[in-house]
């Protein structure tokens, strides 16, 4: 059993998040409302109030977890994908996280730039690393393997 923290945990880290559950893994999931807390607990999902546009929120949720899965391809926000998401993977470094799935955005600037990140921190920390098109499962269990 691994543990796996979906950040972006919408309806598609919910989907996720069941599919990873029914195999046995504990799964914690991020909601920047507080409101939404109840539901993510309903389904079995360890909730994490945070918000990924302030990083030192979500420090501590990365404890005792295997795999990040970075679910916010479809927020197109430039600094999710390049300051963000650089500062998140430094701050994996020194955890158990031992594996970290990315999903880039559709804009090509923005995934380029998001995938420059990705590359540069599987580079230079040996993170492995997997890039999400589309479902995000098969990625995420290609790193808990």
């Amino acid at each position: 059993m691994a543990r796996v923290l979906i950040v972006g945990c919408g309806c598609r880290g919910v989907a996720l998040a069941r599919s990873l559950r029914a195999e046995g893994h504990a799964v914690r999931g991020t909601t920047r409302r507080p409101e939404r807390a109840p539901a993510l607990e309903a389904e079995g999902i360890e909730p994490w109030v945070g918000d990924p546009d302030r990083i030192g929120s979500l420090v501590y949720a990365q404890d005792n977890v295997t795999v990040v899965c970075w679910l916010l391809g479809r927020v197109a926000h430039a600094p999710l994908h390049g300051p963000r998401l650089r500062m998140m993977l430094e701050k994996s470094v020194d955890t158990m996280v031992r594996g970290f799935a990315y999903e880039p955005p559709a804009d090509a600037a923005l995934r380029a730039q998001g995938l420059a990140v990705l590359q540069e921190a599987a580079r230079t920390w040996e993170i492995p690393t997997a890039v999400i098109d589309g479902d995000p499962r098969a990625r995420v269990v290609q790193l808990l393997r």
